[in-house]
């Protein structure tokens, strides 16, 4: 194995967690289509990202306490080659249960990249300087949903739907050439655990009872949900109920990916003088003011395609202020397990996430109204539980 320095294996972990937006994004150009081609109601196709969101909840739940057992390496190439099998397997499918199915299996594979990449960042760095590097990684996965509504549309125009999982397998395989000739593996083993199950109930336990921590859990949880409330019905919302084409739709939806990436940027910045707690609370008020005023414009009659795409821009972008702060945060208090406390701040904050666009998509409903309301009631449940929950983590001054 060679040597890989510092920048090029931050770009090797933004590389890895890039899977999960890959996999989840490509497609959603391609909802209409597959419901069509499957016979299936868009509603309920829909469901399958709700269903990748809770595949992914479960595999980091899975493999988080595997990680600080075994490794990070083994865990990780498991995981990606389970990703590349159900990935070939879901473009020969033909009914919506084996949609769901499989995009659940693939999940499971998936969540081994999501729950390893900021252990392997807490591995090397702590406190602010793991802000920074999250941050900084977060940024640069940007480019995954910037770039894969694009590209899902175009292997869509070009091909069919199939086509889009056929790249996940590509791009799967060509992780794991990257993971297995350049990422050292970064667990220590002298002063990592190897729990055994009741250890790992046990951690699981210490981390669900840490009043903070689960403040900053709650807060990247409820933000996320609220961003998927949006993510699982702009197909719908954006395409059928605006008008936008599937053209277009990408372009639309990139604007998200831009405003979160230059949050990060400007978060990256702020840390140099404001304490990430602090960030993450102004990040959190930020969403809520724009979800009120999403509602307020559909209250109003007032809301358009230009309008809903501007305020909805600003409520998922500042993200880029909310997870890197709260994610640091959470991890500086379990230093020693920090794979299997990201497996539960990962697990909640995608079981919210797909909840939220289950209730939004499975409720059928012809309108905006299930997007918008899981949106601003998303941001409201996340400001208060971290609130109530992590109010020490307010006074938290600059060091």
């Amino acid at each position: 194995m060679q040597t890989i320095g510092a920048r090029r294996l931050a770009l090797l972990v933004a590389a890895n967690t890039a899977l999960a937006p890959f996999a989840i994004d490509a497609y959603l150009p391609a909802i209409p289509a597959i419901a069509a081609d499957i016979g299936a109601n868009i509603h309920l196709t829909e469901l399958s990202v709700s269903l990748f969101l809770l595949g992914m909840a479960l595999g980091q739940l899975i493999f988080g306490p595997l990680s600080d057992r075994v490794g990070r390496r083994p865990v990780l190439l498991g995981g990606i080659m389970l990703f590349v099998v159900v990935s070939v397997l879901i473009t020969l499918v033909d009914s919506l249960w084996m949609l769901l199915l499989l995009r659940f299996l693939q999940a499971l594979g998936g969540g081994a990249c999501v729950v390893n990449s900021p252990a392997i960042v807490r591995d090397c760095f702590s406190g602010r300087e793991a802000a920074r590097v999250l941050s900084t990684m977060v940024m640069i996965l940007m480019l995954a949903p910037l770039v894969a509504p694009t590209l899902g549309s175009l292997l869509l125009t070009l091909m069919d739907w199939w086509a889009i999982f056929l790249f996940l397998a590509l791009y799967g395989v060509m992780l794991l050439v990257l993971i297995g000739r350049y990422l050292p593996e970064t667990r220590v083993p002298d002063t990592a655990s190897k729990p055994g199950i009741r250890q790992v109930l046990r951690n699981y336990r210490s981390v669900l009872t840490h009043r903070e921590a689960l403040g900053y859990i709650a807060a990247v949880a409820f933000s996320f949900a609220g961003m998927f409330a949006f993510v699982t019905s702009s197909p719908y919302v954006y395409m059928h109920y605006y008008g936008a084409s599937s053209q277009l739709y990408p372009f639309l939806f990139g604007a998200n990916i831009i405003v979160m990436a230059s949050s990060n940027r400007v978060n990256i910045r702020l840390l140099r003088y404001f304490a990430p707690q602090q960030l993450l609370r102004a990040g959190l008020a930020i969403q809520l003011s724009a979800g009120v005023m999403i509602v307020l414009s559909v209250l109003s009659g007032l809301d358009s395609l230009a309008l809903m795409v501007v305020l909805v821009t600003l409520f998922v972008g500042i993200n880029g202020l909310i997870s890197p702060n709260a994610v640091s945060s959470m991890l500086d208090h379990f230093p020693n397990m920090s794979a299997t406390a990201n497996a539960v701040l990962g697990s909640l904050q995608f079981s919210a996430a797909g909840i939220a666009g289950a209730l939004v998509a499975g409720l059928q409903i012809e309108s905006v109204w299930p997007m918008v309301l899981g949106m601003v009631g998303s941001s409201l449940a996340g400001n208060l539980l971290l609130h109530l929950l992590a109010s020490k983590g307010s006074r938290v001054a600059a060091s």
